[in-house]
C-alpha cells in the first residue's frame, strides 16, 4: 500500500514516511477490526475480548521497532501490537472466534492472548489473563538472554542484539510481582523495556482511586531503571521514543520503563462495557491517535483522496477477513486433549544404580552429584535460589562448592522472592536455557504458586504445545527437627491439583539422583519434593535413605514407582498379606512397622505424585486383598485420599477390608515443642496400629 503513496519529503518530522503511512494503515486496521467487532457484537462477543482503540499510536510505534530476534509480552489490549510485528486481521479473528487454526492457542484461550514462534517475527511466550503476571516470565526471558551473551550462547544478529519488551496497563504496577520483576531487571542490568499504557481505569476503577503514584513516579525508586514518560496518542513523538530507547537496550543493556498516557475508547472488555459507568468519554474522545494521525498525514502533503483510500481499503481487508474467519472451522472434541505435556524422551531406566566398589552417600550428595554432572554436560543449565550461591551453597548444603565450580552467573543467590523464582523460569525455559531452581521450605512456596499456576503449569497447553516450559524446581519438605509450623510442611496435594506439572518425591539417595536426571531432561515443569528429614539419614529408622551413588548415566522415568518389599506368596487365602502405599517418609514408618509382620507386607514407593503409576498399585492391591495408604499430610482432602479412591473404585472386587489412609492429624500447623509434633506426625507404630486393624478385619 505504502509503495501506491508519494509525499512532499522522505519523512514527517524525523519518521520516515513509508514508517507513517505504515502507521496509518495499521491504525486503519485496528479501528476497522473494533468496529466491527461492536457492529456485530452478538457473534464477536461470545468470547470475551478487548481492543486497542485509543492505545494504537503508542502499541504501533513499538512493533514497527522489534525484529525476529526479539521477545514480546503483550497483554490483552494489545492487537495494534500484534498488528504492528505483522500478524494479520485474519490471526487475530481466527483466536477471537475460538477456531482450530488460531495460531495461538487452537482456540483455548482468549482473543489477543497470544503464543508466537515464527521465524520472521519476534518471539512472544505463552501469554495469560491475570493482569502484571507477565512481568515475572518476561524479566525471566530477558534473564536468560543475558546469560546466553556471556556464555557465548547467543547467536550474532547483524541487526542488532535481541531484546526483551513488556507491556502493561498502569493498574498493573500496583502488583507486588512488578516490583520483583523490576528489582530484577535493575539487579541484573537486564536488556528489558516495560512499557506502561496508562488510560487512568483499572475496569471500573480510576488512577486516584487505586494508586498512590504512576507509573514512572513508582519506577524512580528502583535504582538503574531508566524512564520516559510520553504523550502516547501522539504517532510521531511515541515512534521516535520508541526507536531512541530501544536503539539504547540493544547497545547498552539495560532497562527502561516507558510510561505511555492514553486514552481507552472502547470498552474495558466485551463484557465490561463503558457505557454501564464511564463518564469521561467525550474527554476522552478528543485525545483519539487516529485523527491527530490523520491530520499530521494531511499537514506534511497527503491529500484527503489518499486518506480516504487507504481506510476503504483496510476496512475491506477486515471485512473479509471476518467474513473468511466465521467459516472456518472449529475444534474437535478429540483435540482437547492434545498438548497438556510435552513428550519427554525418558521411558526406561537406564544406567547402573549400584555401581560395584562405591561407598554409600546420603541424598543430599547424590542431589549434588546429579547437579555437577549435568552443569558439567550441559551449558544451558543454571540454578538459582535463596542462599544457594558461593557462601553458603543452601541451607542444607545441597548446591555445596557448585558457584565454585561453576561461577556465579550459573550458580546465584536470589532476593527473597518466590514468585520471580518460580516465574522466571518460564522466560529462561523460552531462551533455551534450562533452569533449575529452589525454594528455600515448602512453607514458602505460596508467593510461588500464583506463577506455577497460571503461568509455567499452563503454558503447555494453552500455546497449543509451542511454549512447554522445560524446568526443574527443587523443593525441601517435611517435618524434622522441631522445625516448627513454617519449615515442617507438606504440600504435595495442593501440587497435585496443578494440572500441567509433574511432580516427584524420592525416598533414597539413588532415587534422588535418578529422578532429578529424568526431571532436567524432561521438556516440562517438574517439582522435586526432597524430604528434609532424610537428606542426611539422620533420624532413626532412615539409614536406607543412603545408597550407593548411582552411575552419571542413571536416570529413572517419571511416573515408575518401586517395590521396597515384597511379601511372601498368601499362605491362607484371608487376612495373610497387605499392601502399603507410601512416598517420602512414609516409606520408612512403614519399613519400620512391617518388622513386626515379617513376610506380610508388601510396600509401594511411589517416587512420583504425578505421573503416577498406577499400574503397579493396582498390581498390588489386587495381589494383597488389603490396602493401606501412608502419607505425612494432614489426612482429610488430600492426595492420599485420592489414592484410596482410586483403588476402592478399581479394585472393589478384590477388597476384603476398607482402603484405609493414616497421615498426620488433621491441624493447620507442626508445632514447634518436641512432643507435640511428635503427637501430630505419623511413626512406625502408628502404622504398626494400622496394620494389625486391617490385617485382622
Amino acid at each position: 500500500m505504502a509503495s501506491t503513496l508519494t509525499a512532499q519529503n522522505e519523512s514527517v518530522g524525523s519518521v520516515p514516511v513509508n514508517s507513517v503511512i505504515r502507521a496509518f494503515e495499521l491504525m486503519c486496521c485496528a479501528k476497522a477490526m473494533t468496529e466491527l467487532f461492536e457492529k456485530n457484537a452478538s457473534i464477536t462477543s461470545k468470547y470475551v475480548h478487548a481492543t486497542s482503540r485509543g492505545h494504537e499510536a503508542i502499541q504501533i510505534a513499538l512493533g514497527m521497532h522489534l525484529k525476529p530476534q526479539d521477545y514480546l509480552s503483550p497483554y490483552y489490549r494489545d492487537d495494534s501490537i500484534l498488528l504492528a510485528i505483522g500478524l494479520t486481521p485474519y490471526d487475530l479473528m481466527l483466536q477471537l472466534l475460538a477456531k482450530a487454526d488460531d495460531p495461538f492457542s487452537a482456540g483455548r484461550t482468549y482473543y489477543s492472548h497470544p503464543s508466537l514462534r515464527r521465524d520472521d517475527m519476534p518471539k512472544i511466550p505463552h501469554q495469560s489473563s491475570a493482569t502484571g503476571m507477565q512481568a515475572i516470565p518476561t524479566t525471566g526471558i530477558a534473564m536468560g538472554i543475558q546469560y546466553q551473551e556471556k556464555r557465548g550462547l547467543l547467536p550474532s544478529y547483524p541487526d542488532g542484539k535481541p531484546i526483551v519488551v513488556c507491556s502493561l496497563g498502569d493498574g498493573a504496577i500496583t502488583e507486588g510481582e512488578i516490583s520483583e520483576a523490576f528489582q530484577m531487571a535493575v539487579l541484573k542490568k537486564l536488556p528489558i523495556l516495560y512499557l506502561v499504557q496508562d488510560n487512568d481505569w483499572d475496569i471500573s476503577a480510576t488512577g486516584k482511586e487505586t494508586r498512590a503514584m504512576d507509573a514512572v513516579e513508582y519506577a524512580k525508586g528502583f535504582k538503574g531503571l531508566e524512564t520516559r514518560s510520553i504523550d502516547g496518542t501522539d504517532f510521531m513523538r511515541s515512534y521516535q521514543v520508541m526507536r531512541d530507547v530501544i536503539q539504547t537496550i540493544r547497545e547498552e543493556r539495560r532497562p527502561f520503563l516507558v510510561h505511555a498516557k492514553v486514552p481507552l475508547l472502547n470498552h474495558h472488555t466485551s463484557g465490561v462495557r463503558k457505557e454501564w459507568y464511564r463518564g469521561d468519554m467525550e474527554e476522552a474522545i478528543k485525545r483519539d491517535p487516529y485523527p491527530r494521525l490523520k491530520t499530521q498525514l494531511i499537514m506534511a502533503g497527503f491529500t484527503s483522496d489518499k486518506i480516504k483510500h487507504i481506510e476503504e481499503k483496510e476496512t475491506a481487508a477486515v471485512n473479509e477477513a471476518f467474513e473468511k474467519a466465521l467459516k472456518a472451522a472449529d475444534p474437535k472434541p478429540e483435540d482437547l486433549f492434545k498438548h497438556d505435556f510435552a513428550p519427554t524422551p525418558i521411558t526406561e531406566e537406564k544406567g547402573v544404580r549400584e555401581p560395584e566398589g562405591r561407598e554409600k552417600k546420603v541424598m543430599v550428595d547424590c542431589a549434588l552429584f546429579a547437579m555437577q554432572e549435568l552443569m558439567e554436560k550441559h551449558p544451558e543449565c543454571l540454578f538459582y535460589g535463596q542462599d544457594v550461591g558461593g557462601r553458603l551453597g543452601g541451607v542444607f548444603r545441597e548446591a555445596a562448592t557448585l558457584a565454585q565450580k561453576f561461577g556465579d552467573d550459573r550458580v546465584f543467590n536470589t532476593p527473597i522472592q518466590e514468585a520471580f523464582i518460580v516465574g522466571s523460569t518460564v522466560g529462561m525455559s523460552a531462551t533455551g536455557c534450562k533452569p533449575i531452581v529452589e525454594i528455600q521450605f515448602a512453607d514458602y512456596i505460596w508467593p510461588g504458586i500464583n506463577q506455577l499456576f497460571t503461568e509455567v503449569s499452563r503454558s503447555c497447553y494453552l500455546s497449543n504445545g509451542k511454549w512447554p516450559v522445560s524446568c526443574v524446581i527443587r523443593i525441601p519438605i517435611g517435618a524434622y527437627g522441631s522445625g516448627g509450623p513454617y519449615h515442617s510442611s507438606s504440600i504435595e496435594s495442593v501440587l497435585a491439583n496443578i494440572h500441567g506439572i509433574k511432580i516427584a518425591y524420592p525416598s533414597t539417595g539413588a532415587d534422588l539422583k535418578g529422578l532429578l536426571k529424568a526431571a532436567y531432561y524432561d521438556p516440562n515443569p517438574v517439582v522435586i519434593l526432597e524430604h528434609k528429614g532424610l537428606y542426611w539419614s539422620k533420624i532413626k529408622g532412615t539409614e536406607d535413605a543412603k545408597t550407593v551413588e548411582p552411575d552419571a548415566d542413571y536416570i529413572i522415568p517419571l511416573g515408575k514407582g518401586r517395590i521396597v518389599q515384597s511379601a511372601e506368596p498368601p499362605q491362607t487365602p484371608i487376612g495373610a498379606s497387605l499392601s502399603i502405599i507410601t512416598y517420602g517418609m512414609g516409606v520408612y514408618w512403614a519399613k519400620n512397622a512391617t518388622k513386626n509382620f515379617p513376610g506380610k507386607i508388601e510396600i509401594i514407593d511411589l517416587r512420583t505424585i504425578y505421573p503416577l503409576d498406577e499400574e503397579l498399585i493396582l498390581a498390588s492391591v489386587k495381589k494383597h486383598n488389603r490396602c493401606l495408604v501412608v502419607t505425612e499430610e494432614p489426612v482429610n482432602n488430600t492426595f492420599a485420599q485420592s489414592i484410596a479412591a482410586r483403588i476402592q473404585q478399581k479394585c472393589f472386587e478384590y477388597l476384603d477390608a476398607p482402603v484405609t489412609v493414616i497421615g498426620a492429624e488433621n491441624l493447620p500447623a507442626i508445632p514447634l515443642n518436641t512432643i507435640l509434633e511428635q503427637t501430630m506426625l505419623p511413626n512406625a507404630d502408628k502404622v504398626s496400629a494400622a496394620i494389625e486393624k486391617l490385617l485382622t478385619y
